[in-house]
């Protein structure tokens, strides 16, 4: 399972959010860049440190897997201790799981080249886009996943339009259910509205569970609790005992 909190690798603070981004250097490898958030001890970590082993599970896992089930395979990983509670791994994951139950579902698609593809893309989305782009990481990827299988690009006219529509309605879903942010509640909503996507566009049916579960909500403080629609019925948030 995820390890840790939604806090700080380095210490295990809660984190706090600027509005404006300041000046920052990572606790981990040093670089000097600009960011939104620190923990309240005063630790910052980039996006590379954060994601590295997380985007590397993830694209390990991916090769290898048969599942035509891509909430199977996406919690396979969150289950692993690379992939934190909430990050920008999450943006590499979601799509991944995607192409990868589409390709084992029957869409015809070269998977480690659209891995690779996903994984450049991917990586150029940064932590808390949610809250700070008007958009959210796990709908990007959503819509990274289906640019890469229906060949979209900026100048495609049919496929230009399809990848909107699909982000769209990721984003008009999330929106019902409000912030805090949470990966694992946006990268189910992601999964589930792009797969159907997929039968919807191309027919193929990935293979779904009846329904989603999260296992993950002891780790996120933010949780939404009985608001969101993963959360465990009669199960309580550990910091409401």
């Amino acid at each position: 399972m995820s390890i840790g909190k939604a806090n700080c690798l380095v210490c295990g603070a809660p984190l706090e959010y600027w509005e404006e981004a300041q000046e920052v250097t990572c606790h981990i490898c040093g670089k000097k860049e600009t960011g939104h958030s620190i923990c309240v001890d005063g630790h910052y970590v980039c996006d590379a440190c954060h994601r590295s082993e997380g985007v590397r599970l993830t694209l390990e896992y991916c090769k290898q897997t048969d599942s035509k089930n891509p909430i199977e395979i996406c919690q396979h990983m969150m289950d692993d201790k690379s992939i934190y509670p909430n990050g920008p791994e999450h943006h590499t994951l979601i799509g991944a799981s995607l192409l990868t139950a589409y390709k084992n579902a029957g869409g015809k698609i070269d998977l480690e080249k659209a891995l690779a593809e996903l994984q450049k893309r991917s990586m150029c989305v940064p932590g808390g886009t949610c809250g700070f782009w008007g958009t959210c990481g796990a709908a990007v990827s959503a819509g990274q996943f289906w640019s890469i299988v229906s060949g979209s690009t900026p100048m495609q006219d049919v496929a230009w339009g399809e990848c909107q529509r699909l982000t769209s309605r990721i984003l008009d879903r999330m929106a019902d259910y409000g912030g805090p942010r949470c990966c694992k509640r946006t990268g189910f909503i992601s999964i589930e509205i792009a797969a159907a996507y997929a039968e919807e566009m191309h027919g193929v049916k990935m293979e779904m569970p009846e329904s989603i579960t999260c296992k993950y909500f002891p780790r996120n403080a933010e949780c939404l609790r009985d608001r969101c629609p993963y959360f465990p019925e009669g199960a309580v948030h550990p910091n409401d005992k």
